[in-house]
């Protein structure tokens, strides 16, 4: 397969993983700032999915519209919604022949649908978690045809790396910004709502239920988050499965590039593997979660430099 190709499915899966991701936090996170009687803060959202500076994070942090704006439809942020489906609809575009009709034009109808001007005013006059939906549910048709209609090749191997690679940086940055708070406020080890929107903002919060019955604890979610092979979005099973679809890129042509890269995801999902929460605890959870998140970047450079040409 071309490098350019590669790429392309690639970065296709990581952006529209990116807006998943995003759509349910914001959901989440809108519902808690209509419930809270205490002042909410955007602040962590927008950290961790806009990379906004300081000034501009002031003066969204309290109103939820001007976020819901910036965030979705903000055509000057350029991690907004809007922006990175652009940006999957391009490379799906570079792909076009070797994707199926079906998931082309499911791509094409979310495109459309974020770039409808009425989805804009919907989310400054109408309920924005009925908006939101109509987003995250464009999502789960994609994936839901993908799933039914790729070919199992390598187009689909470099789509799902794309994925799981997302969905564990995701999920680190998740972590270490609402542990972070709670050093920040100790308060908040004790307060149940956070830890459930953390969940609910993760899709983890039934599975939670159904394994801890003593209560929301840091340590159950850190496990869970991190080390639970059953859970979606844990990071031990985005790296699984980043590992899975890598094995099936080996071929003789480039066996020493895959020699290496496989090195680097084995050793990264041993250190998790291997890892416990008390062993998590001891080394410091930021410190683990920075060590994680930079070798996810090094598989990413590596991805880069070896299979997409520095693309």
């Amino acid at each position: 397969m071309l490098s350019r190709v590669a790429a392309s499915f690639y970065w296709l899966s990581r952006y529209i993983e990116r807006s998943d991701g995003m759509l349910r936090m914001l959901k989440i996170n809108y519902a808690s700032s209509q419930d809270t009687v205490q002042e909410f803060t955007w602040e962590p959202v927008v950290r961790i999915f806009a990379g906004s500076d300081e000034e501009e994070t002031e003066k969204l942090d309290n109103d939820s519209r001007a976020v819901l704006k910036h965030m979705v439809t903000g055509k000057n942020n350029a991690n907004s919604i809007l922006n990175i489906i652009t940006l999957a609809r391009e490379n799906a575009r570079g792909v076009q022949e070797h994707i199926p009709k079906d998931l082309w034009q499911c791509l094409n109808e979310y495109y459309h649908t974020v770039k409808d001007p009425r989805l804009e005013k919907a989310l400054q006059r109408e309920d924005p978690i009925s908006v939101l939906d109509v987003l995250i549910k464009q999502v789960m048709l994609y994936y839901g045809t993908s799933e039914i209609t790729m070919e199992r090749g390598e187009g689909r191997s470099f789509m799902n790396i794309g994925k799981y690679l997302e969905r564990a940086i995701q999920s680190v940055d998740i972590l270490d910004t609402k542990f972070g708070s709670v050093d920040d406020n100790p308060d908040l080890l004790t307060d149940t709502s956070y830890w459930k929107h953390l969940l609910l903002s993760l899709g983890g919060y039934e599975l939670y239920l159904k394994t801890y019955r003593e209560g929301f604890e840091a340590s159950n979610i850190l496990e869970q988050v991190v080390l639970n092979n059953d859970f979606p979005r844990s990071v031990i099973y985005s790296v699984n499965n980043i590992q899975r679809y890598f094995d099936r890129l080996k071929s003789n042509s480039n066996l020493e590039d895959f020699r290496e890269l496989s090195f680097q995801i084995g050793r990264l999902q041993s250190r998790i593997k291997y890892s416990s929460v008390k062993s998590i605890e001891q080394d410091g959870l930021h410190l683990y979660l920075t060590q994680i998140r930079n070798e996810l970047y090094g598989i990413a450079n590596a991805l880069n430099e070896h299979y997409f040409a520095n693309s």
